[in-house]
């Protein structure tokens, strides 16, 4: 078999855990399957060389940023294939650029255009294990990008799809994908198995165990994931197309965002257009905006409310202020810097009438007023208090009985 492994930063934190890792690596090899082993930086080396910068530049370039942080990868992939080397195995490590991994030419956020798998076929042909940068690559102008946010386990399913590999495994510092966050319900359960759908959509709402481009890109190319825990040999979860959990389960689980804040715009006149200048100006800010809601009001007007990050809050209500509401004729606008985004995910939710009136029993029962509902075919995301987050996930997984195996 092929098997491509991922370890992030927390795997890799210092020589005795990359030696673990090391000895994971080898054990895989010796069973006689090819491995290819994507890594992180170790531990908080990413956000130590960020610090680093801010000591010498209050404006530095996008490409120089890419320069200092491809460099922590470079430090991991090296320490790692030392540690292997001593253990008898041969191995190589590689940069995203040596690894061919061609990417756009966006610097900080770079998206991978194309993998070009010459040489990462070559040392494998020649019995070697590859170990690979993550979070990296190179562009159109022999620069070195980074890919942002989840950029390794970008990388490794990226890597998984173009060596047709046989299975993707994303070790972490977690047992695998929970019903939620077990640090807020100690109750929650480890799920088996996840579809690539309802998966998207629990990464998308804020659990953090894969990136949604990770998961984009597997269901894009069919790659199992495997998600494990670096500290134990437990089996995790695994990501894949699982049409039998439509018959076993409605809600696979609840995720929460509290990096919520809302804002809205009101009395805006009913007519075509409207919406797209509001959006296109958020857009061109490149603030991102997540859940829109427009209601129908009575006279021909219309509020429109929306959700954004809170760290954007103030650069949207700038251009509100300023901007948005005069070109849209609006009557004013109002926000709210701190909301709570809670959401039931489940491929089952699809044929079982009922269940958004199940949630919001739930939330009606704890007293939680709604501010916003917004569904799709899997998902229901409701807009709360910033207070009523945690009480409304308890009461979620309780309702729907996440806590216990289904039948």
């Amino acid at each position: 078999m092929l098997i491509v492994q991922k370890y992030g930063g927390s795997s890799v934190a210092n020589p005795e855990r990359i030696r673990r890792v090391a000895r994971r690596v080898v054990d895989l090899r010796r069973a006689g399957n090819e491995v290819v082993v994507v890594v992180s930086a170790m531990g908080d080396t990413t956000d130590d060389l960020i610090e680093l910068v801010k000591r010498v530049s209050s404006n530095p370039s996008d490409r120089e940023m890419d320069m200092i942080l491809s460099t922590g990868e470079q430090v991991s992939i090296a320490l790692l294939a030392m540690s292997i080397q001593t253990m008898g195995e041969k191995v190589v490590s590689l940069t995203g650029p040596q690894a061919g991994i061609v990417t756009s030419d966006t610097h900080t956020k770079a998206r991978i255009e194309d993998i070009k798998t010459t040489r990462l076929r070559q040392e494998l042909d020649a019995g070697k294990i590859v170990v690979v940068a993550g979070f990296q690559g190179v562009n159109s102008h022999n620069d070195i990008t980074t890919l942002g946010r989840g950029g390794s386990d970008t990388t490794a399913v990226a890597l998984a799809a173009a060596l047709k590999a046989d299975l993707c495994e994303i070790f972490t510092d977690v047992d695998g994908v929970y019903t939620t966050d077990p640090r807020m319900v100690p109750e929650a359960r480890k799920l088996d198995s996840v579809s690539y759908d309802e998966m998207l959509e629990l990464a998308h709402l804020g659990a953090g165990v894969l990136h949604p481009r990770a998961v984009e890109c597997a269901k894009i190319y069919n790659i199992p994931l495997h998600v494990r825990c670096s500290f134990n040999n437990e089996p995790g979860t695994i990501v894949e197309e699982v049409n039998r959990m439509e018959k076993t389960l409605v809600v696979t689980g609840v995720a929460h965002d509290l990096n919520v804040a809302k804002i809205g715009i009101f009395d805006l006149p009913d007519r075509p257009g409207i919406a797209y200048r509001i959006f296109k100006t958020l857009a061109d800010a490149s603030i991102n905006v997540d859940d829109i809601v427009q209601s129908s009001m009575r006279d021909g007007t219309n509020n429109i409310s929306f959700t954004v990050t809170q760290s954007d809050i103030r650069r949207a209500l700038t251009l509100v202020e300023d901007k948005i509401v005069a070109d849209v004729w609006a009557g004013g606008y109002t926000h709210e810097p701190e909301v709570a985004k809670v959401s039931i995910v489940g491929a089952g939710m699809v044929s079982n009438p009922g269940v958004a009136a199940i949630m919001f029993e739930a939330l009606a029962d704890e007293n939680i007023n709604l501010d916003m509902i917004t569904t799709s075919e899997i998902k229901i995301s409701c807009i709360i208090k910033h207070v009523d987050g945690e009480r409304a996930v308890k009461a979620l997984h309780r309702k729907f009985k996440l806590d216990q195996e289904p039948v």
